[in-house]
């Protein structure tokens, strides 16, 4: 072996072990830092009240992200169930042929159904003289059939009586409020009636409660009232016509694209509306309160971030001494930083990964979770009457939690930089001086 060759081998084996970035020597002394000495308690509390912070910031976002998210897709389809995503409007005179155009409309390529209807506001009252404001909605029997959000979540009776022309459903609360069973009577007052000489009297008229259905969302199970096509022709005066078709399609983001089909199926002049514009409000008051939560919350993460620098300044104070004798022994600045920066980084990254199963957790069980806390309060958490929604919904989305977790890891690790700057600008001889 040559000179050469045996020079360039010592040159190596004198070679400190912090030489390498992340060795395993910086990641043995990272580690060592992580664990707590008696001396040392009050410093690891403080790394554990930001471990503690980081996973309750990251699970808080997620399952408020998730409960959103929920609320969003829940009142979608249950909205979405019973009102129409397209609806059509005549513009040229009234809608008399609507049975050929909602024919006409099934066959458009993306149109799943297409029901006729009439609407009207009345006052519904039960047995009791209870009343209550109700909307009720003309619709033909095969139609309310193949409305699955209706035919699939009745709880009493059936839609036999409503076929025959008879009888008419309602929501599940409206039959609580007004005392009224499958079989018994409901009363309802139309403002706009018969015309007589001393002017237009309201409308009258009781009806058979053929069905009782439950959607699941208070504001329809206690307002809408479902009544035959050809009875609410007659019960609003509008015999042989219909106020609008709605349409159901099979994906409802892409209503754009069937306007033009639409209109040239129809062959005459019509406004054609989709859902979005009929809850446009709804949706961006729910868009804008989901984003000022994200950043709300997201400020949970940040404190205890900066808890993070805290602790890794006092841990660099602490530790003066053993930093000392590092770069006396060889360590580079470089090498002193980067294990104060795994320190703090180890923190933020345990603790966000823990916030993540946290939340997941938390979500998978949160209607359980709701009815215990409801159970121990004696109240009932996140009343249907004013959340509109029976049940508390949550629905991960996997990008806001990887969102989530790329937020809480980057701010963990942007708090470790200064401090860990600071440990590696260390004089060896002022810290050893002072010892």
């Amino acid at each position: 072996m040559s000179a050469a060759t045996l020079e360039q081998d010592k040159a190596a084996a004198a070679q400190p072990p912090s030489s390498r970035p992340f060795s395993t020597f910086e990641r043995m002394v990272a580690w060592r830092y992580l664990r707590s000495r008696r001396k040392e308690a009050f410093i690891s509390v403080i790394a554990g009240f930001s471990f503690i912070g980081i996973m309750l910031g990251v699970a808080t976002l997620i399952i408020v992200m998730a409960v959103m998210n929920g609320f969003r897709t829940e009142l979608i389809s249950r909205i979405l169930g019973i009102n129409g995503h397209m609806i059509v409007q005549p513009l040229d005179g009234p809608l008399d042929n609507y049975a050929d155009l909602a024919t006409k409309f099934s066959g458009v390529k993306g149109v799943t159904m297409a029901i006729p209807m009439i609407e009207g506001q009345t006052l519904a009252s039960g047995p009791g003289g209870a009343g209550t404001g109700a909307l009720v909605r003309g619709v033909r029997a095969d139609d309310l059939t193949k409305m699955k959000a209706i035919s699939n979540h009745i709880t009493s009776g059936d839609l036999v009586g409503y076929a025959a022309g008879t009888g008419v459903a309602i929501g599940s609360r409206m039959a609580e409020q007004l005392g009224i069973t499958a079989g018994g009577t409901i009363t309802l007052v139309a403002p706009e009636g018969d015309i007589t000489p001393m002017g237009v009297n309201p409308r009258v008229k009781s009806y058979t409660v053929s069905a009782i259905f439950e959607l699941g969302m208070s504001e329809y199970d206690a307002s809408i009232i479902f009544m035959p096509l050809e009875e609410a022709q007659l019960y609003f005066n509008a015999e042989g016509i219909a106020q609008s078709i709605e349409l159901f399609v099979t994906n409802p983001d892409l209503v754009d694209d069937l306007r033009q089909p639409v209109e040239d199926a129809a062959g005459r002049q019509v406004l054609i509306s989709d859902w979005r514009d009929r809850n446009k409000t709804f949706f961006s008051a729910l868009a804008v309160e989901r984003n000022v939560m994200f950043m709300i919350l997201t400020l949970i993460v940040l404190v205890a971030a900066l808890n993070i620098v805290s602790g890794l300044i006092m841990l660099v104070k602490d530790k003066g001494s053993d930093i000392a004798i590092l770069r006396t022994m060889g360590a580079t600045s470089g090498a002193i930083m980067r294990i104060f920066f795994m320190t703090g980084a180890a923190i933020g990254i345990v603790g966000t990964f823990a916030g993540v199963l946290l939340g997941v957790v938390v979500c998978l069980n949160i209607e359980s979770i709701r009815q215990f806390f409801s159970w121990i309060s004696g109240q009932t958490l996140f009343n249907p009457e004013l959340y509109f929604l029976s049940q508390l919904p949550a629905d991960m989305n996997p990008g806001e939690t990887i969102s989530v977790v790329a937020m809480a890891i980057g701010l963990s690790f942007l708090a470790t930089i200064f401090p860990a700057w600071r440990a590696s600008r260390l004089d060896p001889v002022q810290a050893l001086r002072y010892e």
